[in-house]
C-alpha cells in the first residue's frame, strides 16, 4: 500500500533531475522519458506499485 513516500510522475522527474549526467540530460530534457522507463522496469519487476488515485502516485513495495 501506497505510503507517505508516494509521489506523482512529475515529482519523480524533478527529484531525479539533479541526480542526471549533464552531458546525456543537459538542463533535465529528456528525464521525463528516462523517469518513465525506469517507472514501468520497476513496477514489471514488483519493485514499485501505483495508487488508483488522479494522479497516480508511486511508491517502493
Amino acid at each position: 500500500m501506497a505510503g507517505a513516500g508516494a509521489m506523482t510522475q512529475s515529482e519523480i522527474k524533478e527529484a531525479a533531475k539533479p541526480h542526471l549526467p549533464q552531458d546525456l540530460f543537459p538542463q533535465g530534457k529528456a528525464a521525463g522519458w528516462w523517469c518513465k522507463t525506469v517507472q514501468l522496469d520497476l513496477e514489471a519487476q514488483g519493485v514499485m506499485g501505483r495508487t488508483d488515485t488522479k494522479p497516480l502516485r508511486f511508491f517502493f513495495t
